[in-house]
């Protein structure tokens, strides 16, 4: 009896793992807190360069 239930045991682990592999986890990907502080600057360097240029070629227009 104990070598029946030893083999099926394996049997349910390995089916088990297989099983989860095929399932992703709805999880969000873990990104460092530093990597966030780059995102954030990257993006806030991102909106501000556009507006400062809308603001110069308006500026350059109104004095020329």
């Amino acid at each position: 009896m104990n070598r029946k239930k030893k083999i099926n045991q394996t049997l349910k682990q390995k089916a088990k793992k297989a099983n989860a592999k095929l399932h992703n986890s709805n999880k969000p990907k873990y990104i460092s807190k530093a990597d966030r502080a780059a995102q954030a600057i990257a993006v806030e360097t991102e909106l501000a360069s556009p507006i400062a240029l809308v603001a110069a070629e308006i500026v350059a227009n109104e004095n020329a």
